[in-house]
């Protein structure tokens, strides 16, 4: 019984040498083991491995007759509507994009900003549908962005490695803009702006010289950083710029001042004077009262002016994209 044990196990042995071997030959033969995960090869070929590969670019764009996809611009030479590949046809671009923003532009700068920032610049004929490749399902990184837009370039252009890896101040807005999207969990920064206009944010808040005074200036809340910002809009109880507290009015009988419309004169003082106090309930609403009907102003720590329900109003796409665009702001304050 043991002698056959041990021809069992001798045999297996046997058999699992030989398979490792062959393993081994097909891994030698076809070029070596390939690791998942690695560096991105700031190169336009590896820029080419995102293009039809993780970016999934060809989905939407074909790059001459190599691939079949139309719903985006042919980024090769096709036809008479694309007589240039787009590494040369970035040149023609820029020149418009400069003359559209009065800024510099570089073929880069606008490769760039094609990703970054889609919606700026669309091709006569097709629709503002490119997706955002920093965000999900996409997802790509600010180096693997880096890498496409070089294969982008090789493609009739000049390629410089440099040049992208030390950008000029106009793609450096728009790397900004892909790490703040990152870092938002993918949120796009151009829609959250309109979020922001769209749902009031700047009747409140001031943002480079325009908007409300009700609530803080915002022109450099990008320095503050993701946890701040996010708190700032979920919990805005939680976190009171001084200045910007919120004021109860309490009457001389020691009860709450409640208006005309019965609603409680509580928010935030953004006048004192010798005779009266102007207290901002919400935007456009400012009631001025008289100190001689006042006992005391209260801080109330559990309410903030801005409204509770904004969480439930907006969804969680706008969240992250407002973020996202408030992560941008790092300028400076008008005065």
């Amino acid at each position: 019984m043991g002698k056959v044990v041990g021809k069992v196990f001798t045999l297996l042995i046997v058999v699992l040498a030989v398979f490792l071997w062959v393993g081994s030959a097909i891994t030698s033969l076809t070029g070596g083991e390939k690791k998942a995960g690695g560096a991105v090869d700031m190169s336009p070929e590896g820029g080419e491995a995102i293009f039809w590969g993780k970016g999934r670019c060809y989905t939407c764009h074909s790059i001459g007759d190599s691939g079949s996809a139309v719903r985006c611009p042919n980024l090769g030479v096709w036809g008479d509507k694309f007589p240039l590949p787009i590494g040369e046809r970035a040149k023609e671009r820029a020149k418009q994009r400069e003359k559209d923003t009065g800024l510099p532009y570089t073929p880069a700068d606008y490769l760039i900003e094609s990703l970054a920032n889609p919606s700026a610049y669309l091709v006569e004929g097709f629709k503002n549908e490119m997706a955002v490749v920093y965000a999900p399902p996409i997802s790509l990184s600010l180096n693997e962005i880096k890498a496409a837009i070089l294969y982008l370039l090789s493609q009739g252009g000049e390629v410089d490695v440099n040049a992208i890896n030390n950008p000029t101040e106009l793609s450096k807005k728009f790397y900004d803009r892909v790490i703040a999207g990152s870092q938002a969990g993918g949120g796009d920064p151009g829609h959250g702006e309109e979020v922001f206009m769209g749902a009031g944010c700047i009747d409140c808040h001031k943002l480079k010289g325009q908007g409300g005074d009700i609530g803080p200036d915002l022109t450099t809340i990008g320095t503050k950083g993701f946890k701040s910002i996010s708190e700032s809009i979920l919990r805005p109880a939680d976190t009171f710029t001084p200045g910007y507290e919120t004021y109860t009015v309490i009457k001389k009988d020691g009860k709450e001042m409640f208006d005309a419309s019965g609603k409680k004169v509580s928010g935030v003082k953004i006048k004192d004077s010798a005779d009266s106090v102007d207290i901002a309930v919400s935007a456009g609403v400012i009631i001025n009262v008289p100190k001689s009907e006042i006992k005391e102003l209260q801080i109330d720590k559990n309410k903030s002016v801005m409204p509770d329900e904004i969480v439930e109003v907006i969804t969680v796409k706008d969240y992250q994209d407002i973020v996202a665009f408030m992560l941008l702001q790092k300028g400076e304050k008008k005065k």
